[in-house]
């Protein structure tokens, strides 16, 4: 099943963001390779695909795991919640009707 992975980052997390990145992405594809992503990216704190200092307010990740304790489980050893960038991370089931 799909499940969303919504993140939202602390206040002032940018640099622990910015140093956690390579570890974070790495999780990611490894998904990717195992074709289980569906799509991941970080929201970025104000309307521009390059916010600069503003940073970004959060993430979201879709993919699929074997149950929501998986993608729970998965979601918890993420390298940001390590370095201190999210406040708050909720996994949810998602169905996926379009495209």
């Amino acid at each position: 099943m799909l499940y969303a992975i919504i993140s939202q980052d602390k206040a002032g997390s940018l640099n622990g963001r910015l140093q956690a990145r390579p570890d974070h992405l790495a999780r990611l594809q490894a998904l990717r390779d195992n074709g289980t992503l569906v799509l991941a990216g970080p929201h970025p704190a104000i309307d521009s695909n390059d916010p600069g200092d503003a940073g970004f307010s959060g993430s979201l990740v879709v993919a699929e795991f074997d149950s929501l304790k998986t993608a729970q489980a998965w979601a918890d050893a993420d390298p940001y919640i390590t370095a201190g960038v999210y406040e708050k991370v909720t996994v949810k089931p998602f169905k996926k009707v379009l495209p």
